[in-house]
């Protein structure tokens, strides 16, 4: 077996294992899911962005709330801002940093929730969804890497996965994700959980 493919797994391992160790991760995941579970019970939605894998956990994310998670249960509204006539209109007509923003301006309102996701915490693009939420009066919950970067500072909940690799910052990420699903349907669908 090659050594690489024992690496990647134990340095995997390992990265979970530095997140794992820190409470105030665990804190800030259950104040996310308290967001998300908050939106959906006053009726309001969940958007969520991010560029290239990030965009992809973005995608899961909103279609396990849409469509189904472990259970059958009524759909739940979330949107990932990924639809491509938007990013190209928006794109050409005002520049890639706005291919959110100007979604979240459009569908956006109090009480709803943005979930951005920007490994380095310094993509432009969510940047801007991320101010434009908060000027919506919006919850943001972030996920990250690295050092956090820009937008640590400018969310409600920002939870950081201390890496400087950036597909191990995703490998976590997509565990966090899957923990926010199921932390939401605990809440809102006890019954399932039984």
């Amino acid at each position: 077996m090659d050594s690489f493919i024992l690496n990647a797994l134990k340095d995997g391992a390992a990265t979970l294992d530095t997140f794992l160790n820190n409470k105030n991760n665990l804190d800030k995941i259950d104040a996310a899911v308290n967001y998300f579970t908050h939106t959906f019970k006053s009726g309001s939605k969940v958007f969520a962005c991010g560029n290239g894998g990030s965009m992809c956990d973005s995608l899961h994310f909103t279609e396990e709330l849409t469509g189904r998670y472990r259970k059958d249960r009524k759909a739940l509204p979330a949107i990932s801002m990924g639809e491509a006539g938007h990013i190209t209109c928006v794109g050409n007509d005002y520049g890639f940093d706005f291919i959110f923003s100007r979604q979240i301006e459009a569908l956006g309102k109090e009480n709803d929730t943005l979930l951005a996701i920007s490994t380095s915490g310094n993509s432009p693009n969510v940047i801007e969804a991320v101010k434009a939420a908060k000027k919506l009066g919006m919850n943001t919950v972030l996920l990250t890497g690295k050092d956090g970067g820009k937008l640590k500072n400018l969310v409600d909940v920002s939870i950081i996965v201390n890496s400087d690799i950036t597909d191990r910052i995703q490998e976590v990420h997509i565990k966090i994700i899957h923990i926010f699903i199921e932390g939401i349907e605990r809440n809102l669908f006890p019954e399932n959980y039984k």
